[in-house]
């Protein structure tokens, strides 16, 4: 982190720099500049030099908060559930047979690679790490690789807790070493990650069975329903753990990536980033901070909320509100990723670029509006404009499905599409707005839309 900050302190220098030399040649061609205007374009300078430096430092600060704040929720995950026993095992100092990295890669954790020293990186690539020992994963977590989990230790090297941050869900990393092991890719939903089952490997999950009112083996059930990418955040709001036809009422995850100019964050509107970002931080995560939503006070929509205050969470101290500027700041810089070179047709994504236009055959654009793709301003729609049903949508206040955003769509095509991935692929998808809005749509023409959704 330390090195990152000097990085990012010499780019705002190197900025200051460049800005000064800029404005020097501008004065040295005009020689009409009095002494007052040289004084308002230093203020120029200053305030702009300004800007640049407290960008940096917020992009700093914000990316240290996404990947290893935990906002004190190790008082939850390691005190209140013993994660950190079950992942150490009894052979170490906990319970059960401990998490493997093996087993741990195998539930979707991921590991950063260039957290790793240099003989660690040896050791692994001489297959001399035995990846079936728990005690190799708690080595991993004092080392701060696992992706969106931290250790706690006490003095004597001992880890006695873990808590997770918001990488957890939102990161991946490139495998670039090994699969699940490589670069960070901040922003990106892992579709790998099973939070569920990773849940229920807890020793114990008493505060979910004690806040949903029924025993832990069923609370064990609800988690493990959920599968790979997905996660159920309105659980614990109004205790619906399965749709109407039997299937679990998890979402996958979303991406938090290319979020500047959207208005609501997620699949059901909610609110904005910051608004997200806090109702995750204390209510999901667990962490010690603010959260304030009168609307979860409705005991006929949030009967498990109303009952228990989540509409006015105060624990202190507060280790949430002071991130979330920093926090808001660095996901809006997280830009969408760009389509890999050879991943998609160009002459069909062309093609299908003028089927999605606004005025094109497709209309996809009529609400997925270029360069957004998601309406500028409220981008809410009830479940019959899109053809589906209105479980999850009257899940929130608003009952209603938020406009997806659709750059960097093939970064996670895992798990499928839509907030429950009821569409397998994009085609699936394509398909159901063609038969719903009556587009009489070709073969060739769906094609060339899933080649161009494929492109951004």
């Amino acid at each position: 982190m330390t090195a990152s900050l000097r990085k990012l302190g010499i780019f705002a220098a190197l900025l200051t720099a460049l800005l000064a030399v800029s404005l020097g040649a501008a004065r040295a061609d005009d020689d009409d500049h009095d002494r007052d205007d040289d004084r308002d374009h230093g203020h120029a300078l200053s305030a702009d030099a300004a800007v640049w430096q407290n960008s940096a430092q917020q992009v700093a600060r914000g990316r240290n908060t996404f990947r290893f704040d935990t906002f004190g929720d190790q008082d939850f995950w390691g005190g209140a559930l013993r994660l950190h026993e079950a992942i150490a095992g009894a052979a170490n100092g906990g319970v059960g047979p401990g998490l493997s990295p093996k087993a741990a890669l195998g539930l979707g954790l991921k590991v950063d690679s260039r957290a790793l020293p240099d003989s660690l990186v040896a050791s692994l690539k001489a297959g001399r790490v035995d990846l079936d020992d728990p005690a190799v994963t708690l080595a991993l977590l004092k080392l701060n690789a696992v992706v969106g989990v931290r250790s706690f230790q006490n003095r004597a090297g001992k880890v006695e807790s873990v808590g997770i941050t918001c990488a957890l869900c939102h990161s991946t990393v490139d495998d670039s070493f090994a699969p699940g092991i490589g670069a960070r890719l901040d922003g990106w939903a892992n579709r790998d990650l099973n939070v569920g089952e990773i849940i229920a490997f807890a020793p114990t999950v008493a505060p979910f069975a004690q806040l949903l009112g029924v025993d832990e083996a069923t609370v064990r059930k609800v988690f493990k329903s959920w599968g790979p990418g997905k996660f159920d955040a309105e659980l614990v709001l109004d205790g619906k753990a399965f749709q109407p036809d039997g299937r679990s009422a998890a979402t996958l995850l979303p991406a938090a990536f290319g979020l500047a100019g959207v208005n609501l964050h997620t699949y059901t509107g909610w609110g904005s980033v910051p608004y997200w970002n806090a109702f995750v931080a204390v209510l999901e995560m667990q962490g010690k901070g603010t959260f304030f939503d009168p609307r979860l006070d409705d005991a006929s929509k949030f009967p498990i909320a109303a009952a228990n205050g989540f509409s006015d969470v105060r624990r202190e101290p507060d280790l949430v509100t002071p991130k979330l500027d920093d926090l808001h700041f660095y996901q809006l810089a997280i830009p969408a990723p760009k389509p890999p070179k050879g991943s998609f047709d160009v002459r069909a994504a062309e093609r299908g670029k003028q089927l999605f236009a606004a005025d094109g055959k497709a209309r996809c654009a009529t609400c997925h509006v270029p360069p957004l793709y998601t309406e500028p301003g409220f981008n809410l729609h009830q479940p019959e404009d899109i053809g589906i049903d209105a479980f999850q949508a009257q899940r929130s206040p608003d009952e209603g499905y938020r406009t997806t955003p659709l750059r960097g769509l093939w970064t996670h095509t895992k798990g499928g599409f839509y907030h429950d991935g009821r569409f397998a692929t994009l085609a699936a998808v394509v398909d159901h707005y063609d038969a719903f809005q009556s587009l009489g749509l070709t073969d060739a023409e769906r094609r060339d839309i899933v080649e161009f959704l494929k492109s951004l």
